[in-house]
């Protein structure tokens, strides 16, 4: 590696703070604050990116996955006269939910179960059990006699940022003027800033100002309200009335850190967890408002048998004697979306794997004949399997890219989805142009309908076939939707690179499923070459190696501040990278661990901005010729350009094709974007990168960061060094941070182990 000599400029953070839900110094947030749940929740005063809460219902992956859902449901904008693509989008997923949702109906009642639980948990077992009977459960169910968790200190709180209502709290009649004016009068009794009317309107629907008035915590159903925030809220239209122990309190609260434990990437929390979370904020009875949450239907619990080393799998005990044995169990509450979509997905996999047809095996065996090295291997597994999982990096592509092509030539109607429009790119350049352009699309693209093969009769796709590359960061819902959409009898192979960061939403399908062991796996043996490819095998398995760069493939800039490193993250992007590697501004990307701080995202791309394309931010603080990051949808976040800007909107360019974003929708999904966090690049790679790794990021490091980010380079790595020693340690000692799902238990007694 070599390095280049130190320069210093000195540039202080920028990290307004709002301690009450009034803005700060009275005025309307700017466009580049208002990004709502990860902007708000991560740029704090200690360090570039995370908001960590002490029990991990807020982990500090909020940081990169929040561009996709603190912003996508703003394009939905009032005015728009036409569907936007996140509308669209948005409608694929409530038809495909609707559909989970009739699955769910038609199952029978569930298996009596957790009889010899005792204490909490199976008071909570009787409370969802009276609420699924509909009986009212005992108030005083879930209590214990006396002491209820010591509080732990508050975290410090992050910037309010009002932004559209958490994905999947809108309700039917949310663009009525009449509920935004009755709720813009509550908002401004209680103090609050009236410009979030809209959004609390849009997400408590018909009704919204009455059910504000009766209810000011539903204020926590807006992303990046803070509970201080409500209760200072609730305080000035309840007076006297408003308490610590107010039921209503209780139940936001759990809602509120169970919507914050799906953006951290959890599909449900421990009991345990959750309750002392709500007491660490200063709920007097959580068991009570858990218990409280259940009844109105507003999060569901479960109970899941827990696995011990040597212990009989379940249902393997049969002797009345053996069967007094109490099973370890735990039970866990989570979000009604998330759990319906787990238990879909879980039911969707078995059903590909349960559902095989042998006779159909000779067109695979075809496949395989045509086919060499990993790409047979597959091939080969799926004629006996429905579920097959392929794992490697980014050489490895060309294994499911030559299945692609065999399995075509077979007489099989396959199909591949990326996640992001440069993977299809990469793919398409494996495949060939014309190939590629008939059996490639993006994961959101087919989903929607504006991409793909079709659907049956039945609304199945019509397919054999489908290949899900960059499957690990395919989240519970979309995976669900992928699964459910695919007809009995089809193969699914899911492909990707298992060291990278895990999805921007919640769950960790890829990484779960790889656990399971429920079907055959293929680790591709194609190491990603040159002098790139050796740094990232070795952070892979958690070594930060020295490797020989004689071509300049890696360079490491060390600064001794963040002024410093903004400094020369501008001076490596305009000037030594194209002067040097021959890679101009326009194709090079920068990576920093998060949003806020004095060298995240927002003052990297102010002084990027500034050098490469200077002007007054005519259009909602951007001029032609900016790059930006658009976020259509939670997740997913898109890189393109300004074209212009009329009535209609701000009209962009994403991988070649035009957006255009209304103008109410501007601030909920653009954000400048020549500096990106590393959930945003996910999925795409440029011919350089400049990693930023300022001092105050060094918490915000872990080994599947380091690995993302450094990966987006195909040509050339700049990394602006300036966490020390924090860096090595990171690879080696911090993996990923560890998500609360349920798919394994799920899939378990479904599939058994090696399919």
């Amino acid at each position: 590696m070599s390095t280049e000599p130190e320069t210093t400029e000195e540039a202080g953070p920028r990290t307004p703070h709002a301690p009450e839900v009034r803005e700060a110094q009275g005025q309307e947030t700017a466009p580049e604050d208002s990004s709502a749940a990860g902007d708000g929740a991560t740029e704090s005063a200690g360090h570039t990116g995370d908001t960590q809460d002490s029990e991990g219902v807020e982990d500090a992956e909020g940081t990169d996955k929040a561009e996709g859902a603190e912003k996508a449901e703003g394009t939905d904008g009032e005015g728009s006269s036409q569907q936007s693509e996140a509308q669209a989008e948005l409608a694929a997923q409530r038809i495909e939910r609707e559909r989970i949702d009739r699955r769910k109906a038609e199952r029978q009642a569930p298996i009596d179960s957790g009889a010899k639980l005792s204490g909490t948990a199976a008071d909570l077992l009787a409370a969802v059990r009276a609420v699924e009977s509909g009986r009212k459960p005992t108030v005083t169910a879930l209590r214990e006699p006396e002491t209820a968790p010591a509080p732990r200190p508050a975290a410090a709180p992050a910037p309010v940022q009002p932004a559209a209502a958490r994905p999947g709290r809108r309700r039917a009649g949310a663009t009525d003027p009449e509920a935004v004016e009755a709720v813009r009068r509550v908002l401004g009794e209680g103090g609050a800033p009236e410009t979030l009317a809209p959004q609390m309107a849009a997400a408590l629907g018909e009704g919204a100002g009455s059910a504000l008035r009766e209810d000011p915590w539903h204020l926590l159903r807006l992303t990046g309200v803070r509970p201080e925030q409500a209760d200072g809220f609730a305080r000035a239209l309840l007076g006297p009335a408003c308490g610590p122990d107010d039921e209503r309190r209780g139940r936001a609260l759990t809602g509120w850190l169970l919507e914050h434990a799906a953006l951290a990437g959890h599909t449900a929390l421990e009991l345990p967890t959750l309750t002392a979370a709500l007491a660490q904020r200063g709920v007097p009875d959580p068991d009570a408002a858990v218990q409280s949450t259940l009844s109105e239907g507003e999060a569901l619990a479960f109970e899941d048998a827990l696995e011990e080393p040597g212990a009989p799998a379940p249902g393997a005990i049969d002797s009345e004697e053996d069967g007094d044995e109490e099973r370890p169990v735990r039970v866990l509450v989570g979000l009604e979306r998330y759990a319906l979509a787990e238990e879909s997905l879980a039911d969707g996999l078995a059903r590909l794997l349960n559902s095989l047809s042998q006779e159909a095996s000779g067109p695979w065996e075809t496949a395989a004949a045509g086919s060499s090295g990993g790409a047979a291997e597959l091939a080969r597994a799926l004629a006996q399997n429905g579920l097959v999982l392929h794992t490697g990096g980014e050489a490895a592509r060309c294994e499911p890219a030559a299945l692609l092509g065999a399995a075509r030539a077979a007489g099989l109607r396959a199909f591949a989805v990326c996640h992001t429009p440069d993977g299809r790119r990469r793919l398409t350049a494996l495949l060939g142009e014309e190939a590629g352009e008939e059996a490639v699309a993006t994961v959101a693209g087919l989903l929607s309908g504006a991409e793909g093969p079709g659907r049956d009769p039945d609304g199945a796709l019509d397919l054999d076939l489908l290949v899900v590359l960059d499957a690990p960061q395919l989240d519970v819902e979309a995976a669900a939707m992928l699964v459910e959409s695919l007809p009995d009898g089809a193969r699914l192979v899911l492909s990707g690179d298992p060291a990278v960061l895990w999805s921007a939403g919640p769950g960790r399908v890829f990484a779960d499923l790889l656990a399971s062991r429920a079907c055959p796996q293929v680790a591709s043996r194609i190491p990603d070459p040159g002098p790139l490819g050796e740094l990232l095998s070795g952070v892979g398995i958690g070594e930060l190696n020295q490797v020989d760069a004689p071509g300049k493939e890696i360079v490491i800039v060390p600064v001794r501040d963040a002024g410093e490193a903004v400094h020369r993250t501008v001076q490596l992007v305009a000037d030594s990278v194209p002067r040097a590697i021959g890679v101009p501004p326009e194709q090079t990307v920068v990576i920093t661990p998060g949003h806020g701080g004095a060298a995240g995202t927002r003052a990297l791309n102010a002084a990027l901005k500034e050098r490469l394309n200077p002007g007054p931010g005519r259009f909602g603080g951007f001029d032609p010729g900016d790059r930006i990051a658009y976020a259509p949808a939670p997740g997913r976040t898109v890189p393109g350009r300004v074209v212009n800007a009329d009535a209609d909107g701000l009209h962009l360019e994403c991988a070649g094709v035009p957006v255009v974003v209304p103008r109410d929708g501007v601030e909920q999904c653009v954000r400048h974007g020549w500096a990106l966090t590393a959930h945003q690049a996910l999925g795409s790679r440029w011919p350089a990168a400049v990693v930023v790794l300022p001092g105050d990021a060094a918490q915000a490091l872990s080994r599947p960061w380091v690995y993302t980010a450094f990966g987006r380079a195909e040509h050339h790595l700049s990394v602006v060094h300036g966490v020390e020693q924090a860096l090595p340690k990171a690879v080696a000692e911090v993996p990923a941070k560890s998500r609360t799902t349920r798919l394994q238990t799920l899939l378990r007694p479904q599939v058994p182990a090696g399919g």
